[in-house]
């Protein structure tokens, strides 16, 4: 009689039952479904399953597979794109959260990064860079121009969402601009031109950098500034690749993300990718085309052009004359487009470059040098000080 009322008080635990039988399902199609080295959605590497060795024996082992153990079972579940997308729209469409994975949510489907001021390690970054740039400019005066691109929530204020404590780049645009100018170099506010054009798609929605369109408009510019005639757009070939999702949608991941659209021009310009090894120019290097088309068809679109950041690279121009572009990723679309005015446009990256410029100068005799950064990468960039080097 006692074992029969067991039995039965198991009707009872409906959603015991329904639990048990869904992560008994999960189980079953890990074991048939393979597993994935990365998210492209996600931009990430996802954890694969766990060896199993002697040190499970273990306590300190055993607890450690257990921790790997779980993460692997949460980054290879099956449908894992399907179980965000739902849980973006949950927190989203019912809950009506105006951020996600450290972005903001604002109107009109433009995304935003979460930066409400400056962290402990920029603290100390963002005044080392501003001085390592101003020394750029004194050592070679009237030759350096700095251009520190803005966020896209300083140029569309209206579709941040409403009462975000954003930091104020403006006063720091400022700092920098007061250091390179005093220091003999010139500093390029685009902020104006960009505002100016603000109706035109000249930022992603989805992605952390401007457009095609928007680095043509700060290229004109310096243009302008250097009485140059600026490349043609109309006279070339546009090229447009749709379905591009960027970095901030793969942190974010919401479920109704509007896709961009990355455009390049069909130019026939050589890159050569160099093999750094010391200071200095670099003897050996690939020559390739200027854009790593292979990338059009995977997650991170925006790495095709100059194929990614590269320590220090190579275009082969169609006017006269030297450049030395000293970047992060912002200038991958800019470069392009020197091509109309400079016989060569040196591109280095001190991400991937580990020693100072002097020397690189002294080699090639630069008759410009630009110092292009987003102003969220120059504020945090820890190797942007080998700009400063002297030697």
């Amino acid at each position: 009689m006692e074992q029969k009322k067991k039995r039965g008080g198991l009707i009872h635990y409906p959603v015991l039952i329904l639990f048990s039988v869904f992560f008994v399902g999960v189980f079953v199609l890990d074991l048939f479904t393979p597993d994935h080295q990365i998210s492209e959605l996600e931009n990430t590497t996802l954890t694969q399953r766990p060896a199993v060795t002697a040190q499970i024996l273990t306590a300190k082992g055993l607890n450690n597979f257990f921790s790997s153990y779980t993460q692997y079972t949460k980054d290879q579940i099956p449908g894992r794109d399907g179980w965000i997308s739902l849980q973006s729209f949950v927190e989203t469409a019912l809950f009506q959260k105006t951020q996600s994975g450290g972005v903001l949510l604002g109107s009109e489907g433009q995304m935003f990064n979460r930066t409400f001021g400056l962290v402990s390690s920029e603290e100390k970054t963002f005044p080392r860079n501003t001085a390592a740039v101003a020394s750029l400019a004194a050592r070679y005066p009237g030759r350096v121009y700095a251009m520190v691109v803005p966020a896209a929530s300083v140029i569309y204020p209206e579709r941040v969402p409403a009462a975000a404590p954003l930091l104020d780049e403006n006063a720091y645009l400022s700092q920098i601009q007061q250091a390179v100018e005093q220091a003999g170099g010139t500093f390029v506010s685009v902020e104006d031109t960009l505002v100016s054009h603000k109706d035109e798609y000249i930022y992603y929605r989805t992605d952390h950098h401007w457009t095609t369109l928007g680095a043509w408009y700060a290229y004109s510019q310096l243009c302008d500034l250097l009485g140059l005639t600026p490349f043609d757009l109309a006279s070339h070939q546009a090229v447009e690749v749709e379905n591009f999702y960027g970095t901030f949608y793969s942190r974010a991941r919401t479920w109704n993300a509007q896709p961009d659209t990355l455009t390049y021009y069909d130019l026939d310009n050589p890159l050569t990718i160099y093999t750094v090894t010391g200071p200095g120019m670099p003897e050996a290097g690939e020559t390739t085309g200027l854009y790593d088309l292979d990338k059009l068809a995977v997650y991170d679109k925006y790495a095709a052009f100059l194929h990614g950041n590269n320590g220090l690279s190579r275009v082969e121009g169609d006017g006269q004359g030297r450049i030395l572009v000293i970047k992060d990723s912002y200038a991958n679309s800019f470069v392009p487009f020197l091509t109309a005015n400079y016989a060569q446009i040196d591109v280095v990256d001190l991400r991937n470059y580990n020693y100072g410029l002097d020397a690189l100068i002294a080699d090639n005799d630069y008759d410009q040098i630009l110092v292009l950064y987003s102003f969220d990468s120059f504020k945090s960039d820890p190797y942007l000080y080998r700009a400063g080097i002297e030697g």
